[in-house]
């Protein structure tokens, strides 16, 4: 009785095991963002100035005005526009509700400062509270109007609503604290 007990547990884990193989999906992280752009030189450097990356070599067989910028465990790729109707018309909204990027941040004073210091107009708000990990928030337009957050969302935790078992979480970099307990019985 006891081992029939056994090899049905087994057996269940077995399962588990092989359904999670067949969720896996063989990626690893987000390895670049594209923006096209109204002057590759002028957002070169916003985004080395202002965000901190940095300039590297591109593919030789790209035969189009671009560049590429890395920083952080992630790229931008900036391409000319060839049509100003593929940049934002409204260069100067800033919705949070809108798309957007957004950049962890360690000091979120020295990264409101730099803002100030480029003259850029921002949005400054804080959500949630000290209970629950209240995270500030500053957004802001690139120089085509493409919105940026810049945020300290690590103070918030990150509740999966499935399976922890599906989240990849890449071991070499920054990851938000994750809430471990089981929520599916609540």
């Amino acid at each position: 009785m006891h081992c029939k007990r056994d090899q049905t547990t087994e057996n269940e884990e077995k399962q588990e095991q092989k359904q999670g193989q067949e969720h896996e999906i063989p990626l690893l992280a987000l390895n670049h963002v594209s923006r096209v752009c109204s002057s590759v030189k002028d957002s070169v450097d916003f985004y080395t100035k202002v965000l901190g990356f940095v300039l590297i070599e591109r593919p030789e067989a790209f035969d189009f005005d671009g560049a590429w910028l890395f920083n952080y465990g992630v790229g931008i790729h900036l391409v000319h526009a060839k049509d100003d109707e593929k940049l934002p018309q409204d260069r100067e909204n800033l919705d949070p509700m809108d798309n957007h990027i957004s950049f962890q941040c360690e000091n979120m004073e020295a990264m409101e400062q730099k803002l100030k210091d480029h003259n850029i107009q921002y949005i400054k708000r804080t959500v949630g509270d000290e209970d629950e990990g209240a995270i500030d928030q500053l957004f802001f337009n690139d120089l085509d109007g493409f919105m940026i957050e810049i945020c300290n969302c690590e103070n918030l935790k990150l509740v999966p609503q499935g399976s922890l078992g599906y989240i990849k979480l890449p071991v070499d970099r920054h990851n938000p604290p994750i809430e471990l307990e089981d929520k599916a019985g609540d």
